[in-house]
């Protein structure tokens, strides 16, 4: 069979003789119109990612999944906006709309009509989830952020050395503080591995500065604007520590003023975008000049009338009378100097002499008394009492010691020992009670007989002790 050439709607045709040519412009239509009969309006889910609103009121952003991104445009027309939901880089979303080809780029893409929250975006949850970890230890207090110094000398910037965020900051600085030196740490600033560059680039600004190699005084972390994939790496947990961790202050200047990441919650500083942050870091040249210019206009004035008080000062001096007759004041003053010390000495002799009088007075009242001769008669009184209580002291002592021998003698004499050692004795019962009487021996009690040289124990009978209470009845009343 004869070879056809296919049209672009799958229809055969007769191969020509020549193979047609078609023009961009003819293909792109052709595939916008496959596309757009292909399907209808169609719901598609996605992370919303790139987001900008135009001053016309479209809305463009990109929905993207894990393996692929897809374009779309919500216009303004009929206000179909208002009634989305407000769109933000990060949320994960359901979108309904046309697919269709821009012709103009020939891409395809979908033009939403509708916008619905599916949820926040896998990166927003992400970026949210760090933020609180951090806060909650205290990285993000303003207690521990520095203040930046006034008048740096060097400046410390990490960045890509092919980007425009460091052209834009060099020109800025160089406008601003012609005499500030720059050092550039180059790191990557977007895509995998780009966080640990970064903190390496960080630490060897404050390596440079610790040795006294460089005196970098603040780090500017830069890159610019991008969507919220460009600027992960600055939502990096290690890179955040170690922005924390710099000896030296550091400044955040990443993306746009509506990007935030979390290196700009850890800095020092946070500035809106990379110019900003190289207009907060540095003085501007023309304003101290200005300002140099009404100091110095102000000291000029306060000088020029110092000056002018102290000269009418000085004329009023040379026409007193001191400059006039220097020599007849000073002569005057040399005599009234004569005068008062003539008085002076005056004075001291008379009060010398007074001092003298008391002291004569004083000298015969103290011979008069002779403090030495009655101290001497008060010590001879003295030691006469000591003498005298001495001696009564010791005849007290040696009468009381006769008395005591007296009574110690009597007390021997009308002892028990001493009546027994004169042939008497004394008779107790067993219990230890003195026997007086006969009587009190009882018929069968133990008594003990104590004689000089010894004891002797009996029993009394019954027999005796009759008797002797019979004797006792028989004897006279009075014997």
């Amino acid at each position: 069979m004869p070879a056809h050439d296919i049209d672009l709607f799958g229809n055969p045709e007769p191969a020509p003789q020549k193979p047609r040519v078609f023009s961009v412009s003819e293909v792109t239509k052709a595939v916008r119109g496959v596309i757009e009969s292909a399907f209808d309006e169609v719901w598609i889910e996605g992370e919303v990612s790139n987001f900008r609103q135009q001053a016309s009121g479209h809305q463009y952003f990109t929905l993207k999944d894990a393996t692929a991104q897809l374009p779309c445009v919500l216009f303004a027309r009929g206000g179909a906006w208002r009634k989305t939901v407000p769109l933000q880089d990060g949320m994960l979303v359901q979108a309904r709309g046309k697919l269709t080809v821009y012709e103009a780029r020939g891409q395809y893409q979908l033009n939403v009509s509708l916008v619905q929250a599916a949820g926040a975006g896998l990166l927003q949850a992400k970026f949210e989830a760090l933020k609180r970890k951090l806060a909650a230890e205290g990285l993000f207090d303003a207690e521990r952020k520095r203040e930046l110094p006034q008048f740096p000398r060097t400046v410390g910037i990490v960045t890509s050395p092919t980007g425009a965020a460091l052209h834009d900051m060099l020109n800025v600085l160089a406008r601003r503080a012609p005499w500030l030196r720059v050092i550039v740490s180059p790191a990557r600033v977007q895509g995998d591995g780009a966080a640990a560059e970064i903190a390496r680039a960080l630490d060897d600004l404050n390596r440079l500065a610790a040795r006294g190699i460089a005196p970098v005084d603040v780090i500017v972390l830069a890159r610019g604007g991008g969507s919220i994939e460009d600027l992960w790496e600055f939502n990096d947990e290690s890179l955040a520590r170690a922005i924390a961790a710099s000896a030296l202050p550091v400044v955040s200047a990443v993306g746009h003023e509506i990007d935030f990441t979390i290196a700009d919650f850890v800095a020092d500083l946070r500035a809106p975008t990379p110019s900003a942050a190289a207009e907060l870091i540095v003085p501007d040249t023309a304003e101290l000049l200005r300002m140099l210019g009404e100091r110095a206009a102000f000291f000029h004035r306060r000088t020029t009338a110092a000056i002018g008080t102290s000269r009418v000062h000085l004329a009023g001096l040379l026409r007193s009378a001191l400059f006039r007759e220097p020599a007849r004041r000073i002569e005057e003053a040399s005599q009234r100097l004569d005068l008062a010390d003539q008085a002076l000495r005056r004075s001291l002799a008379s009060q010398l002499d007074v001092l003298h009088q008391r002291l004569d007075a004083l000298g015969s009242r103290v011979r008069e008394h002779r403090p030495d001769q009655v101290l001497a008669l008060h010590r001879q009184k003295i030691s006469s009492v000591a003498n005298a209580l001495t001696d009564r002291f010791q005849q007290r002592l040696r009468r009381e010691k006769d008395r005591l021998t007296r009574i110690a003698d009597m007390l021997r004499l009308l002892s028990p020992e001493q009546t027994i050692a004169r042939g008497y004795t004394i008779t107790t019962a067993a219990d230890g009670a003195v026997v007086r009487s006969a009587a009190d021996a009882k018929s069968g009690s133990e008594l003990h007989t104590r004689f000089r040289d010894g004891k002797v124990i009996s029993v009394v009978s019954g027999i005796a002790a009759d008797a002797i209470a019979a004797k006792k009845k028989k004897r006279p009343q009075g014997e």
